[in-house]
Order: C-alpha cells, then structure tokens, then sequence
C-alpha cells in the first residue's frame, strides 16, 4: 500500500490510544486474539491493553455480527415497512386523515430512532450497551404491542411512532457501535452481512403484516411481528458485547462542540443529513404512487419487499468491495446512481414494470447508505469517541426524517404532486452525495484511483 493509501485510511491503523505504533503493544501480548476466542463473552469484553487491535473474526466477533444483525433486522428492517403502513392507514384505519398527517406516525419513528443518538452514544461509551439494549428492547416490543390496540391517530402516533421509536435508538446504535470494535480489515464485510438484518425485516415485515390484516385483523398482525421481535432480541441481548470496554467521563461542552468545527467530519455529517430527505420518500411513497398509477394492489403491496430484496445484495456487496476498494469510494458510487435511478426511472416511468424495475435498482445501490453510515463516521473519528460522534451524526439525520415526509406530503398534496416529489427526492439524493465526494476530494486530492 502506498504512503498516501496509508493516509487515506486513518482508523485502520489508528489505536484506541491514539498511539502511532501498534507493534510494540503486539509484540508485549503476541496471543492476545487466541485468549480472546477462548473466554467467554463476558471475558471477552473485559478491557485490552492499551492500542490492542480487533480480532477482525473469532467466534465471540462472529457473535456479535449475529446479534447485530438481529436487532438491524428488529429496527431498520422495521422501519423499511413503513411504507405498507403508510398505504394501510390511508386507506383503512386512519383514512380521515390527509397524507401528511399520517406520514407524521413515519417521521417521528425516523426521528426518534435517530435523533437520541447522542444521549445514546453517550450513555454507551460510559457504560457500554448491556442496559441500552435491555430497556431499548422492552420500548420496542411494548409499544407495538399498544399500537396493536389503537383505534385512534394519537394512540399510534404515541404508540407506534414514539415509544417503539425509542426503544429502536436504544438497541440498533449499541449494536452497530459495538460490532465496530470488533472488526478493523474486514469491518466492511462485517457491515455488509449484519445489514442485511435490515433488508431481510423490510422484505418480511411487509408481506408478513400484509398477509396478517387480511387473515387475523391489524391487532392481532402487530403482536404476532411483536412476538418475533422479542424473539431476535432475546438473541441480541445474549450475543452483543464491546470489544473496548466503557470508559466513563462526563462530556464537556468543549466534546459537544469540537466535532461540529472539524470540516472532515460537518462535510460528512452534511452529506448524510442531505441525502435523508431522497433516500426515505421511495420507501414510504413507492406503493401508494403505484396503487395513484393503477397498479394492482396484490402486485402494489410487493413493491417494498422487492425494494428490499434489492439492497440486501447491495448491501452485502457494498460492505466487501468497500474493503477492497474504500468506504468512502463504493458509497459515492452507488449513492449517485441511486438519485439517478429517481430522476432517470421513478420520475418518467409510470408503467409497473418501471415502478418494480425501480424498486430493485434503488434499493440495491441506496442499500449502501444504511450500511455504510458507521464505516463512514469511523473515517472521521477516534474510537473512543465513536458512540457519541455517531449519535450527532445521527441526531442531524433525524431531523431530516423528521421533516422529510410531511414536505413530502405537502408536495403531493399541493401542485407538485407526485413529479415534484420524484424530483426534490432525486435531487437531495446527488446534493447529500456530493458533500460526501467534497470529503474525500480534501483528504485524498483528485486521485480516483486511490482507495478511500
């Protein structure tokens, strides 16, 4: 690897410490991977001499992929079926009410699974994830098991869009913070598998509550998709530990602010923010716009399940070919043909086979958004600031999802209708990722070669 490869990618040489030479602390603990696979994973989490690096695979790393993957499957997956609710709450449950103010139930789910991220991130780097993921599992399951109850808006707002939102910042964050550690060359890979959780719950959850509301009832739906998620995340809780143990200190508002007057890390941060406002309108609009078009609805209700068959290989793909080529690299990559597939495919087509065409371009390269987002702050950030510095990237993205599908709404609602949200979609999608290509281009001048 050339010198300037080497600087391009600062975190995989970079040790908790901060120390410049890792060797030395090798050499005092030459088996420290092998003792690592043979404790338990408790033992395993204890703290490691200082500068230590991640076992990148083992039995306990592996593990902590596993329950990983099972609460992106219980949250992001989750989150990928808003759009089959959206559709039902429009025409079933909640059909009094307009468009944009039902998608506030989606926005504030948005919102609250990202905007706690720094109080989250805070919480972990001082006590690690064990009680985050413990309470966060319990908000989860009991809010959608009282959405399973609601008859009213305000009772799934609360319900669905709020308390269930918290428990889901509570478990995901924790998880993705921690499986992180554990992994340093092959942490893309690692991404790339543990996402797939996310994409596996978005072609499931849509289909499961689909076929469920027609055989069992909209309540009985719910606690069936409650009952699996406390199942996965009884797994999680007995499978996700830190690889770097918490280290409690109190946050100054000198931590608050030093990120946000780093321009690496606001030009990422913003990139992330930007691309938001594109990446969630084909989620939640792709089947009520097909079902405006004349679509089927029996073909309608697969489109997101299609959407989301599409990014899980796009995001176990993304995650190795950002190992071998750069994070940074394949998400510049994938993310502009994802606003291209909106401006070039969504916004003329109007056939089915365009809208399911578009489906699985668009999810298989936004796939890697989602998957990607840590690896990215990882470029950015020391390790013991990672839980944190995640959260505010996070926090500046929830608004974002907060806003996002009541604009839309309003879009559709008013004169632009659906073109105009096809295009303000598209063109947030290539503005978000052009922050980011600004990003690399300072670290890494014009060189496309070069793997970042």
């Amino acid at each position: 690897m050339s010198d300037l490869e080497q600087t391009a990618n600062p975190i995989e040489n970079k040790s908790i410490e901060g120390e410049t030479d890792n060797s030395d602390h090798k050499a005092e603990n030459p088996n420290a991977s092998s003792t690592l696979q043979g404790h338990d994973a408790e033992k395993a989490a204890q703290p490691k001499p200082s500068g230590s690096d991640p076992p990148d695979g083992g039995t306990v790393a592996w593990l902590v992929i596993l329950g990983a993957w099972c609460t992106s499957f219980c949250s992001f997956g989750w989150l990928n079926s808003i759009g089959v609710f959206q559709e039902y709450y429009e025409t079933e449950l909640l059909k009094s009410y307009s468009p944009s103010t039902i998608s506030w139930i989606p926005s504030l789910q948005i919102f609250f699974m990202m905007g706690m991220g720094p109080l989250v991130g805070a919480v972990y780097d001082n006590y690690g994830p064990r009680w985050l993921l413990l309470v966060g599992s319990f908000f989860h399951v009991f809010g959608i098991m009282m959405t399973s109850l609601g008859t009213e808006y305000y009772q799934i707002l609360l319900a669905q869009g709020l308390c269930s939102a918290i428990g889901v910042s509570a478990i995901f964050q924790p998880a993705l913070t921690c499986a992180a550690g554990w992994f340093n060359h092959k942490r893309g890979t690692a991404f790339g598998i543990l996402f797939t959780g996310s994409s596996m719950g978005g072609i499931i959850f849509p289909i499961l509550v689909s076929h469920l509301i027609r055989k069992v009832g909209f309540g009985w739906s719910m606690r069936i998709c409650a009952f699996l998620i406390l199942f996965l995340l009884i797994i999680a809780n007995l499978t996700v530990h830190a690889y770097y143990p918490p280290r409690p200190h109190k946050v100054t508002r000198a931590e608050l602010v030093k990120p946000l007057t780093e321009i690496q890390f606001v030009l990422v941060t913003a990139g992330l923010f930007l691309f938001s406002y594109g990446f969630f309108a084909p989620i939640n609009y792709l089947p009520v716009q097909a079902l405006s078009a004349g679509m089927d609805p029996n073909l309608a209700q697969y489109l997101v399940p299609i959407l989301n068959a599409g990014s899980l290989f796009g995001r176990l793909l993304s995650g190795i070919l950002g190992d071998k080529i750069g994070t940074y690299n394949i998400f510049i990559v994938v993310c502009y043909l994802s606003g291209i597939w909106i401006l070039a495919l969504w916004l003329p087509g109007a056939s089915d086979a365009a809208s399911i065409a578009f489906a699985v371009l668009f999810g298989f390269f936004s796939g890697a958004y989602v998957s990607l987002i840590t690896p990215l702050i990882m470029h950015v950030s020391p390790m013991t600031e990672l839980g944190f510095r995640t959260g505010i990237v996070l926090f500046l993205t929830a608004i974002g999802g907060l806003t996002t599908n009541p604009i839309n709404g309003a879009i559709v609602d008013g004169s632009g209708g659906w073109r105009g949200l096809k295009i303000f979609s598209g063109v947030f999608c290539l503005a978000g990722t052009t922050f980011i290509l600004v990003a690399r281009i300072r670290k890494t001048g014009l060189k496309l070669l070069i793997r970042f």
